[in-house]
């Protein structure tokens, strides 16, 4: 009797033993089971040491690159060009981030089902971008350098994102011998990894930052003579615009003007409203992170301090995350966080879609609207409505002064106050000089293929 009792003790313990192996084992496996598959030598998912599966599409699902045997692209040069920056290229100079960030939803991987994707059968990652959009956009920049982008506020999608300079991943130039400048920085996505000094685009912040912590500041008069003295140094101006409201300065872009709003607000609160309103931040969605912005004021003199309000000094902002905070402007105060990848199918499974995040309340409505109703003051005032027919467009230029013996870069912000076309977009234009001439009829073409994307055109 002691025998079987001895036994079935042991028997027991092998039992327990055995279920705790298994669920260990399970555990583990649920766990890690995605690592395992997604480990940098699985002949599921590389070729060589690069990502071998799936498939890059634009919005309407047209084809930018397929990652199957080697890599193969649209047969469009033009669309090659313009999407460049997120597509990558063969040798790897450029990185596209979307197809190794969603690698396990390309494959389809579950831990019940295993892989959907293998052999000849791949994933496709699609994106929000518009074929047509950045074809417009790279013939529209012609051979200036910088970036434009166009993004919907009330949804987070960016329409269009180019970045130049460019070129064909089916006919690489001469990158090595180019001595003439023509493809200098051209591995750099601009609209996200680049940091502009931002020029009067910035007055925008410092407008809103006034708004919010200046009541009666609307009421006020603003002398500008050309010059404007301050902790012993001066404010240049482009005119003399004698005395001017602040709606009138703000479509003067009147420097000496803001130099005097800029003393009302303080170091102080200047400071915190551009940190509330997430200038300086950096932004990350579907495998990319931004260049964070810097706005330094700490230790300025109050000259330097005026500057910065103006958007020199040290001001620089990233394109992406400033067009994020013209979206909260178009929002009354709370945009969408941009995004670029709308969903991940894999066979007749969606394995990813995305879910629209909201931005923090940067601003109150009623600032919100002020500024709303300034920007389109601008546009109808200053720059031509007719540039945008049919639309109604809000917008602020600028004009960013480099040094070094450079051409000012030009800069163009705003977005579209419609309830069908709720669209946000910046255009920055390297040594291109006044924003108005740069940049105005760079907007007006992308915006308008922005539109019929959204039109299903």
């Amino acid at each position: 009797m002691n025998k079987v009792a001895a036994r079935a003790a042991a028997l027991l313990v092998f039992v327990l033993i055995l279920t705790g192996g298994l669920v260990f084992f399970l555990g583990e496996y649920i766990a890690g089971a995605e690592d395992w598959v997604m480990f940098a030598g699985s002949p599921h998912v590389y070729s060589g040491n690069k990502l071998g599966t799936g498939i890059l599409t634009d919005r309407e699902g047209e084809l930018l690159t397929d990652l199957r045997s080697g890599r193969t692209y649209s047969e469009d040069a033009l669309l090659r060009e313009s999407m460049l920056h997120w597509t990558g290229d063969r040798l790897g100079n450029i990185h596209a981030p979307f197809m190794q960030t969603y690698a396990a939803q390309l494959l389809g991987f579950d831990p019940v089902n295993g892989l959907y994707s293998y052999g000849d059968s791949c994933g496709t990652v699609q994106l929000t971008l518009s074929a047509k959009a950045q074809k417009e956009a790279l013939e529209a920049m012609g051979n200036k350098t910088g970036t434009v982008a166009v993004y919907n506020y009330k949804t987070g999608e960016i329409l269009c994102a180019v970045t130049t300079p460019t070129y064909d991943p089916e006919n690489v130039p001469d990158i090595a011998g180019d001595t003439a400048g023509k493809y200098t920085g051209v591995y750099m996505n601009r609209f996200v990894q680049s940091r502009y000094i931002p020029g009067s685009i910035f007055k925008i912040v410092t407008l809103a930052a006034a708004l919010e912590a200046t009541p009666g500041i609307e009421e006020l008069e603003f002398t500008c003579s050309g010059t404007y003295e301050i902790g012993g140094g001066d404010i240049t101006c482009m005119e003399r615009h004698g005395k001017q409201t602040l709606k009138q300065a703000f479509r003067n872009s009147c420097n000496c003007a803001f130099a005097q709003v800029a003393e009302h607000v303080g170091r102080e609160k200047l400071a915190r409203y551009v940190a509330l309103m997430g200038i300086t931040d950096a932004l990350s969605f579907d495998g990319v992170t931004t260049s964070a912005g810097n706005f330094e004021v700490a230790d300025a003199t109050p000259e330097q301090v005026a500057w910065s309000a103006i958007g020199q000094h040290k001001d620089q902002i990233n394109p992406c995350a400033y067009l994020a905070f013209i979206g909260a402007v178009a929002g009354e105060g709370t945009g969408a966080m941009p995004y670029i990848v709308s969903q991940v199918t894999a066979g007749e499974r969606t394995t990813y879609e995305v879910d629209v995040q909201k931005s923090d309340r940067v601003m109150t409505v009623e600032t919100a609207r002020v500024l709303r109703e300034y920007m389109r003051n601008n546009v109808v005032d200053k720059y031509g409505a007719e540039n945008f027919p049919d639309v109604e467009v809000c917008a602020k230029t600028g004009t960013a002064e480099v040094g070094g013996g450079k051409a000012p870069t030009a800069t163009f912000a705003g977005f579209v106050a419609d309830k069908d076309y709720p669209l946000a977009f910046i255009v920055v234009v390297e040594e291109g000089g006044y924003g108005r001439d740069a940049c105005i009829p760079v907007a007006s073409r992308v915006l308008k293929a922005c539109m019929a994307a959204m039109d299903g055109i």
